[in-house]
């Protein structure tokens, strides 16, 4: 009874949401306040019709329905209870539902919370949102239908694939997701802004907070995911230009420039054009991926398998929204001049030189990705384009994508002077050239860039704080004071760059790792990185739906035993798979990694030994840089109201955002 009850609400959420993306798109032009109030009216109703869907798969999934074909498929009474959950979101047709709901969600939150929106601007947000929603809700509903009954059912579930069953992939894809999908408001803004005719400072203002929380929903989303696949597939990595993580990482790369174009539009009305063509981009490109995926296009360990009629109706909604968007862009273009004029050094221009590295990178990533699949479907030739192509052509375009934006934040609105900024930053300079120096004697000298990068930017930033305080230039207490009148999302954006610099730190880092396979007997040791690694035991040990044998290796450092890991592999019944569980240490600044690989038929165990300066920087410079944006979220100047002239800082000598 629940699963048709889920149906129900799924079909109920079309006809909701087609409802509110007619009456919010074309209510303001018929100038029918009644019709204007009915659509935040209907998108809460169609969040809580999708919302409806949504519980009744959790639930069949939590009591093990095997008459519905989804839980059959992707789950089993046997896995724990918090993966029944995620089992739900752990395939195709449960993710398109989650998609549904989220998406359903950032048009609930513009209702409830909109009001300080021109009552036009907010239908018509809403219709936009409403209207995508309705074509992949339609989608889901008619060839993607995640209620599909079966009889006889089986005894139970083919189970939840093993790679998935961890904590952090049962997080990772709502996060994920969020991001994906939350880029939709900004998107919606940019087409009710086309449709009115009217991009101003205000707009920028109500775009801005939308377009951070996605950013940072998507930033934790793939700093999870990448630090799901270190850890959990054993390949001792965290990123390998898998099609698909590279799929998330393009409207990251959109997104992160929309961002800071948003900004110019807030401050200084230029940049228009700009802004609304990325926040397209970056809900198309979001859009992309869920086709590439769903496709079979994209060969990946992350990928669906998808029916080709799926495919083909999620390229017809791609076709449309995109095409759609960008014609409407066209027309409107003429109407986006820019208002504001700027001179080549200033802010604005670190900006637009900050966001032409952004949207390079992300062209050759979208070639890189798309070009082997296309070659083979139009022309029949196979070609294969990995990490070295990405690697080559990616890092001459990030080292000045690094350069400028530890400069930018110091240079003022409209028009600059070098002499000062360098003068900020010079310690800064000095700190990574010494780096560098010192680096390129031990190290090559990519690697030596990168620390040097990565000092450059954390220091730049910490340098702007110092500015904005005058620290060493007046007293103590008043630096503090001046600290204390900060305005948070100077703070904000100041924490995200030295996420990214950190970030840098650790990719850097990684290239000193040091690795190697090898065979052990029980007592028998292997040397690496400076310490002995030895095979104490191999035992087995029982897990909640899984056997498992566990191999403790004790590492030394110069005869001294001082860290034990206990690497597993793990047999699982329910399906019948073997995965590895890597066993890692880390002091926050190394990763000593072992993965217990296979037992030769000689007896023993292969040991793939690891170990990873830096390592945990990267995950650290990815959870900084979504609490820098959250920081920035919580400035209440950042989510009311439209933007106010500048009023003089409650204390003198604070400069402006």
């Amino acid at each position: 009874m629940i699963p048709e009850l889920g149906h129900f609400a799924l079909a109920l959420a079309v006809a909701l949401a087609f409802a509110q993306g007619v009456i919010g798109v074309f209510a303001p032009g018929l100038r029918d306040p009644r019709a204007m109030r009915a659509a935040p009216l209907l998108a809460l109703s169609h969040f809580l019709a999708i919302g409806a869907a949504f519980l009744a798969l959790i639930y069949a999934g939590v009591v093990s329905d095997f008459t519905v074909e989804n839980v059959a498929d992707f789950s089993s009474s046997l896995v724990p209870l918090i993966y029944r959950i995620s089992g739900t979101w752990g395939n195709h047709d449960g993710s398109m539902v989650l998609w549904c709901f989220i998406l359903s969600l950032c048009g609930a939150t513009v209702a409830a919370f909109g009001g300080n929106l021109p009552a036009s601007l907010r239908a018509r947000v809403i219709g936009v949102l409403g209207l995508v929603s309705g074509g992949f809700l339609l989608f889901t509903l008619t060839v993607s239908d995640p209620f599909t009954r079966i009889w006889p059912p089986p005894l139970d579930g083919a189970g939840v694939n093993p790679i998935l069953q961890d904590p952090g992939l049962a997080f990772h894809p709502p996060v994920l997701y969020t991001g994906y999908v939350g880029f939709s408001v900004a998107f919606a803004f940019a087409i009710a802004a086309l449709i009115e005719g009217r991009i101003d400072a205000a707009w920028g203002r109500w775009v801005r907070p939308w377009a951070l929380i996605s950013w940072c929903f998507l930033t934790a989303g793939i700093t999870l995911g990448s630090w799901w696949s270190y850890y959990t597939l054993g390949w001792g990595g965290y990123w390998f230009w898998d099609p698909v993580e590279n799929a998330a990482l393009l409207p990251w790369l959109t997104g992160t420039a929309l961002l800071h174009c948003a900004i110019v539009v807030e401050k200084r009305e230029s940049l228009k054009a700009w802004t609304v063509l990325l926040a397209i981009a970056t809900f198309s490109l979001s859009l992309s991926g869920t086709f590439l995926v769903r496709s079979g296009i994209l060969n990946s360990v992350h990928s669906f398998a998808a029916a080709p009629d799926q495919g083909l109706f999620i390229l017809a909604l791609l076709g449309l929204t995109v095409g759609g968007s960008l014609l409407l862009f066209a027309i409107r273009a003429p109407a986006l001049a820019a208002a504001g004029v700027y001179a080549p050094l200033s802010r604005e221009s670190a900006l637009v030189v900050n966001n032409i590295f952004l949207c390079s990178i992300a062209a050759v990533v979208f070639v890189g990705t798309l070009y082997p699949p296309f070659s083979d479907l139009l022309f029949g030739v196979q070609l294969s384009v990995g990490a070295p192509f990405f690697n080559q052509t990616v890092l001459p375009l990030t080292a000045p994508l690094i350069l400028a934006m530890a400069v930018g934040p110091l240079l003022p609105w409209k028009r600059a002077a070098l002499k000062p900024a360098l003068e900020r930053i010079w310690l800064a300079a000095v700190a990574a050239i010494i780096v560098m120096l010192v680096m390129t004697e031990q190290t090559n000298a990519i690697t030596a860039l990168g620390l040097g990068g990565g000092v450059w930017v954390v220091l730049s930033a910490l340098s702007d704080i110092a500015e904005r305080t005058k620290l060493g230039r007046v007293g103590l207490g008043d630096s503090v004071t001046r600290l204390r009148a900060m305005p948070r999302a100077a703070f904000g954006a100041a924490l995200g760059h030295i996420g990214f610099g950190v970030l840098v730190l650790g990719i850097a880092g990684m290239t000193l790792a040091t690795q190697k396979v090898v065979v052990l007997n029980a007592g028998q040791s292997a040397d690496l990185g400076g310490y002995s690694w030895t095979l104490n035991d191999i035992h087995d040990a029982p897990g909640p739906n899984y056997a498992q044998r566990v191999a403790d290796v004790t590492i030394s450092d110069n005869g001294k035993a001082f860290l034990t890991l206990h690497p597993s592999r793990r047999m699982f019944t329910t399906p019948k798979v073997i995965t590895n569980d890597a066993a890692i240490n880390t002091n926050g600044f190394q990763d000593i990694y072992v993965v217990f690989a296979d037992e030769p038929a000689s007896g023993g165990a292969e040991l793939r030994l690891n170990r990873h300066p830096l390592a945990p920087e990267i995950w650290f410079g990815g959870l900084i840089m979504a609490l820098g944006g959250a920081l920035s979220l919580s400035d209440r100047r950042l989510r009311v109201g439209a933007p106010a002239r500048k009023k003089k800082a409650k204390v003198a000598g604070v400069a402006a955002e």
